[in-house]
């Protein structure tokens, strides 16, 4: 790999931060805990082992309080200052609820004035505080006030109730278990491994979900009874019941406006909350940089950022095309991210990936990824690394492509279709990213025992829930897909994102997921955001590279309204830019210059994978990859990931 930097700013001195209210501090975080249903006393030596599994998470600090069953952990990264008055795990003035939370609460200055007109006494200015007041004065119900990012659990002593949230679009991931009498949460699956009772097993009917899809529907992850809260959840755990009963208290709803308005009237709110958000989210006594890949969505948050802040660092990650072939040419966006680094003078750092540079960071990725999610991800954690060495705080544009319909060439499904199951078939054929349903049962053959009672069909289905009755116009559909899109897809690339920016000690911010803009964006007439659908031919999702010639130049689609508003901020020419994303030339690679390094894994007959998949049918389907019949770089990255993730972890 290669670092460069391409300053287009020259600072004689530190520039200023944006910094928060005198006194305040927010933290970026780890948190872990553990509870005893059966009454017995928690361990302060394990609680301090789990949330040293995850000290990346927190490297300024750290704090521990058993009380009887329970035990809290937390792990600091300080974004604001650190006074002890913002120490972790929290226990109100009367002793009666602890707290271990990780996040940010942007409107936390709203919600303390409420409560200190309502009497509430404050030690600290801290989000924290606010949110653990707020609980205590208005019990779970605080969650539904909260504008930000969050996972939290927080002990009633006197009803010896431990209550476990997570925010509306799941930005910060919380796992938990039962192991026998005993129930763990943590920040992130590698803190359970620090607890004797714990054991790492391989769950054979999440690996059928994740082959099926490249990522995970359902609440299930790669190992065996471990859970993700669901985004927009909470669960409250008691010690004299054994139920766990995730609630919901916050979905998605995508639907057309009773009564519309100006095409006008909409871009002018959409601008203004677009500002509110990016100004919400700049908040720091630390700097803060934004990832700049070239496109419209961090080119916007970027201009936005450098006219509030003196100072900004921007972060681009490219490729070397040296090897690559066909669309894949088009991959490195190095030029486009240094255009608008020009136009908004900011502090610009690059870095070049090669093909080897996947081999090298596997097992450290592998490791804190924990669970494969969708996509190829080790760009973004190369990305993270750069943008770790000199920022604490990063501004993202993930959630402006599933907000905004950025994936027109999905939708084209939702248009026209006979009913809701004829919908199902349509969009299901489509979300088999790796292995279609009629294989799996080949595939997993060593296994299929065990997971043939998983129904992907069923799975997929189970996404929409109750909204399948409401489905009426070729618009309904198009906010269904939306609907789902943003259930499941945008909510592996954050549990991704998390992890990732973590591994690093980074704080990744996401201005796009600000509820106010998130409420704007649900209730926007489908007609502003996509064009004539019935244009859009079929595109192979597998397939690499951008979608100019088989579908942009003839529609201009997806993300219409944001692109006309975005057009006030950065140059029209990139806000009508084609939708690319970021990815690697790793279909050209596997077959080049990493084919060595494919078949040494995937072709050794020790490989730990094939304890799991039949070696026979896999190495079939990478066949068809390296000699040219098939594009399955997903595939043949989701197997290096599943076989470093057994070496790992098994």
């Amino acid at each position: 790999m290669r670092i460069s930097r391409k300053s287009r700013r020259v600072a004689t001195s530190r520039a200023p931060k944006t910094a928060t209210p005198e006194g305040s501090e927010v933290c970026m975080c780890g948190i872990a805990g553990i509870l005893h249903r059966d009454g017995a006393p928690a361990s302060p030596v394990i609680i301090k082992a789990m949330t040293d599994k995850i000290a990346h998470r927190g490297p300024d600090g750290e704090g521990h309080v058993v009380h009887g069953p329970l035990a809290l952990g937390h792990r600091r990264l300080a974004i604001i200052d650190l006074s002890p008055a913002g120490q972790q795990p929290m226990v109100t003035r009367d002793g009666r609820y602890v707290m271990t939370y990780n996040g940010e609460i942007y409107n936390f200055q709203e919600i303390r004035a409420e409560l200190a007109a309502m009497g509430c006494q404050f030690n600290s200015r801290s989000d924290s505080e606010v949110l653990l007041q707020g609980f205590a004065t208005w019990g779970i119900d605080v969650i539904r006030r909260l504008n930000g990012m969050f996972a939290f659990g927080i002990w009633d002593r006197e009803e010896r109730v431990l209550t476990l949230a997570r925010d509306r679009y799941g930005v910060k991931p919380l796992y938990y278990v039962q192991c026998g009498q005993t129930f763990l949460f943590a920040s992130e699956i590698k803190a359970f491994t620090a607890h004797p009772e714990f054991r790492t097993v391989l769950d054979e009917e999440g690996l059928s979900e994740y082959l099926t899809f490249q990522n995970f529907f359902t609440d299930r992850t790669l190992f065996k009874s471990v859970r993700l809260l669901p985004q927009g959840h909470m669960m409250q755990v008691r010690v004299d019941r054994q139920e766990l009963r995730p609630v919901q208290y916050w979905d998605f709803h995508f639907e057309e406006p009773n009564e519309t308005r100006k095409e006008a009237d909409y871009l002018d709110e959409l601008d203004h909350l677009f500002q509110q958000a990016v100004q919400r989210q700049l908040i720091a006594d630390v700097d803060v940089g934004s990832y700049l890949s070239g496109g419209m969505d961090s080119g916007s948050i970027t201009a936005l950022a450098a006219r509030q802040l003196p100072h900004v660092r921007t972060f681009t990650v490219g490729f070397d095309l040296n090897s690559a072939s066909g669309v894949e040419l088009g991959y490195d966006e190095r030029s486009a991210a240094e255009h608008m680094s020009y136009l908004f003078k900011t502090e610009h750092y690059e870095m070049v990936l090669k093909a080897g540079d996947m081999e090298r960071v596997l097992p450290k990725l592998t490791y804190h990824l924990e669970e494969p999610r969708v996509g190829q991800c080790y760009p973004n954690f190369y990305a993270a690394g750069l943008a770790s060495k000199f920022v604490k705080v990063v501004m993202s544009g993930a959630g402006g492509d599933e907000l905004f319909a950025g994936y027109p060439w999905r939708y084209y499904r939702a248009v026209v279709n006979d009913s809701f199951d004829h919908y199902v078939e349509q969009y299901y054929g489509f979300w088999q990213r790796l292995i279609p349903e009629e294989r799996l049962p080949a595939v997993l053959a060593p296994v299929w025992a065990k997971a043939k009672h998983v129904a992907p069909r069923d799975i997929f289905r189970g996404v929409f829930s109750e909204h399948a009755s409401r489905l009426t116009r070729p618009e309904d559909y198009v906010n269904h897909s939306l609907y789902f899109e943003a259930k499941t897809f945008l909510n592996g690339l954050l549990v991704v994102e998390d992890k990732l920016a973590m591994a690093h000690g980074l704080e990744s911010r996401v201005p796009f997921l600000d509820n106010d803009l998130v409420d704007f964006a649900m209730k926007l007439p489908a007609h502003l955001k996509l064009g004539n659908l019935t244009e859009v031919v079929q595109l192979n999702e597998n397939e690499p590279g951008g979608k100019r010639e088989r579908y942009f130049n003839r529609t201009r689609d997806g993300k219409l309204i944001l692109r006309r508003m975005m057009a006030r901020h950065i140059p029209p020419v990139v806000a009508d830019r084609e939708k690319q994303g970021f990815s690697a030339p790793d279909a050209s690679w596997f077959k080049g210059e990493s084919i060595d390094f494919v078949r040494r894994k995937l072709y050794n007959d020790r490989a730990r994978i094939y304890d799991f998949v039949d070696r026979k049918t896999v190495r079939s389907l990478v066949d068809d990859h390296l000699e040219g019949r098939e594009n399955r770089r997903l595939l043949i990255w989701s197997l290096l990931n599943l076989e470093q993730w057994c070496e790992s972890y098994l």
